[in-house]
């Protein structure tokens, strides 16, 4: 069981897990999610990097805050930490949410980077019309707490095959999201409704960036993720995994991020 940790920095307890030594890696959860998410990628990275994986606010141990929040918010969270834990360079990795956290983060703090990747995320905006779906999901919420949408979600966050045979990792996946915070799931939607585009961090970066998709990822398609290309970035296209790589097939993003980390160039398949 890997241990947590925790740290009030302002008004916000954040809640992460710490383990090995080297150079770090941070990888951030997304949406109803929790560092429980990355747990059968930690073990092996952590034997050759220090690993951080932090909660976000109102997910997994972290305090939930009441007061409306945005993306940059989150990203100044992490800041925080890597401040209060004295590190000053990472590669940063962040999954759906948390790769809108991670390019709030390259676009403010982009010295602490020694690189940066979106794990089924995009660079885009939400569109007219998915906002209206966080809205929806913002009311479904409060008139009949998170286990509606929990229900509803977590089987799109599977590719159809995996969803029907990973059964204990989709009740894994289920009570992950059932823990989240009602306040944190709110206000986490009311940020991603918010978010700009951020398709020129990615094009302006000037450090190594990895881009993964899901093949069969039925929330963020291909294309939405892959929205850049330059010198500096890496595609890497999952062919049997949804919007889960990390749980659906992680030892093999553990060797994308691997191979990433130590500047192996990385193929598009």
């Amino acid at each position: 069981m890997l241990q947590r940790q925790k740290v009030k920095i302002n008004n916000v307890t954040v809640s992460y897990i710490d383990e090995g030594s080297g150079s770090t890696i941070v990888l951030i959860h997304g949406f109803c999610g929790s560092p429980a998410y990355w747990e059968k990628i930690i073990p092996d990275l952590s034997k050759t990097h220090r690993i951080i994986v932090p909660a976000l606010r109102g997910h997994g141990m972290s305090s939930a805050i009441n007061d409306p929040y945005s993306i940059e918010d989150m990203a100044t969270d992490l800041k925080n930490l890597l401040d209060e834990l004295q590190i000053q360079e990472v590669t940063l990795l962040g999954h759906s949410l948390g790769g809108y956290v991670t390019l709030a983060f390259a676009e403010k703090y982009p010295e602490f980077l020694s690189g940066f990747g979106l794990i089924h995320s995009t660079a885009f905006p939400d569109s007219e019309e998915a906002k209206q779906g966080r809205q929806n999901n913002i009311d479904l919420i409060s008139e009949n707490g998170i286990e509606p949408l929990i229900t509803s979600l977590v089987p799109k966050l599977f590719s159809p095959t995996n969803e029907k045979e990973m059964g204990d990792e989709v009740r894994v996946v289920t009570e992950i999201g059932l823990n989240t915070s009602v306040t944190g799931a709110k206000g986490a939607l009311r940020a991603m409704q918010e978010r700009p585009d951020r398709n020129a961090v990615l094009k302006g970066a000037t450090c190594p960036i990895l881009l993964v998709a899901g093949k069969q990822d039925q929330l963020i398609p291909v294309e939405k993720v892959f929205s850049v290309q330059s010198p500096f970035t890496q595609q890497v296209l999952m062919e049997e995994v949804g919007h889960l790589g990390m749980i659906e097939d992680p030892k093999t993003l553990t060797n994308i991020i691997r191979d990433f980390v130590q500047g192996k160039v990385l193929s598009n398949n």
